[in-house]
């Protein structure tokens, strides 16, 4: 782990002790850059080189149980929370900020966003074997790609959709054009001028005279259950044109024809991608360096919130896994491969998405890169 984090460590001291090396705009082009081009490429060379006909039902099933009750039930008790201070404080406006979506997705991909790949692969590999271990954690990296990081992307789209209509106002895609009435009745103010011909000379320039009219009236407003149709309706149609999604698509699509078929990937293309995704996790964790380097703490979002996301990383989400894979029927060594990658620290791309979308990065770059310093600065 020593080179990824001596990449977030370099990232935190450009911005930190480097005064001027990156300004906020590069800082957020560097994070730009692997949300649409690294990661993305990275996504399709993982999923397009997994075979999808190799899959262990059970284990995928429990690995689905698990997020969907933790989706579910966060999403609930956000719910609850919500109407809660609604009630107390009388104001739906005050309660706005704290959507409930918000702290859904942001719990969910604390619990359940694990970071398979870098971690899991090696650490797994050296417990049980590279035979027992690897193909299904590849497996579990495929169904987190192409199923729930749209899952979280989409939540991130609903949410950017609300927040553009003020948590409930009716949603547009794109900002609206003012536009010019020629009927006197839809006008507020009729200006008229007059030549400098018809007035006096002692007036320079024209004279104007204002007449106000009252303005037209204002447009009921549609039904709440529209509105959410019109809301869902837009961040679903924003989330096909995300990178991630239609790369995790592709690359399906690609492995189903492709070890169907026994059709190999041609070098030159393989090699084009590996050459963009290798800059994934490197620059993410550059960028999580200088992000935490802007912030007034080392530990942005709080000693309490971070010490409640590493509860929900590495207490709850290995329990219902558990739970999850004894349901299921997983005995043996693929059950405790299954509850040590949910114990795993979070995946750094979900920082990466939470910096792009602007939901709680602060909390999401703690999860990964705090989860043992935390502890070891409070010591000393």
């Amino acid at each position: 782990m020593a080179p990824l984090y001596t990449a977030a460590a370099l990232g935190y001291a450009s911005v930190r002790w480097r005064l001027g090396a990156f300004s906020d705009e590069q800082c957020a082009g560097i994070n730009r850059f692997v949300a649409l081009y690294s990661m993305p490429a990275l996504i399709f060379r993982m999923v397009a080189t997994s075979d999808p006909y190799a899959m262990n039902g059970r284990f995928v099933a429990a690995d689905t149980l698990q997020k969907a009750a933790i989706l579910l039930s966060l999403y609930a008790l956000a719910l609850f929370a919500s109407r809660h201070r609604r009630r107390r404080d009388g104001s739906k406006k005050a309660v706005a900020a704290a959507s409930p979506v918000k702290w859904a997705v942001t719990g969910f991909s604390a619990a359940t966003m694990t970071s398979n790949i870098i971690m899991g692969v090696p650490l797994l590999t050296g417990m049980y074997g590279a035979e027992a271990s690897r193909g299904l954690v590849e497996q579990l990296v495929v169904m987190q790609v192409c199923v729930w990081y749209n899952v979280v992307l989409f939540a991130y789209e609903y949410i950017a959709a609300m927040d553009g209509c003020g948590g409930g106002a009716e949603v547009s895609p794109e900002p609206p054009v003012p536009v010019v009435a020629e009927t006197e009745s839809s006008m507020e103010v009729v200006v008229v001028a007059e030549t400098t011909s018809t007035a006096p000379e002692s007036n320079a320039g024209a004279a104007m005279a204002v007449e106000e009219v009252p303005a037209a009236p204002a447009q009921p407003r549609p039904p709440p259950s529209v509105m959410m149709r019109h809301v869902v309706w837009t961040a679903g149609k924003k989330l096909l044109r995300i990178p991630n999604t239609y790369a995790s698509f592709l690359g399906l699509a690609w492995s189903l024809v492709a070890f169907k078929f026994g059709i190999k990937m041609p070098k030159i293309v393989d090699d084009s991608l590996l050459a963009i995704s290798t800059t994934a996790v490197g620059l993410s964790m550059f960028a999580s360096g200088t992000f935490i380097a802007r912030q007034q703490r080392f530990v942005p979002c709080g000693y309490g919130v971070a010490s409640l996301s590493m509860v929900l990383k590495f207490l709850v989400g290995p329990v219902v896994m558990l739970l999850a894979s004894i349901a299921i029927g997983l005995r043996g060594t693929i059950l405790r491969i299954a509850v040590i990658q949910a114990a795993l620290p979070l995946a750094v791309s979900s920082f990466v998405y939470a910096e792009e979308y602007k939901v709680h990065a602060d909390i999401m770059s703690t999860g990964f890169v705090h989860f043992d310093s935390t502890l070891t600065r409070e010591r000393v």
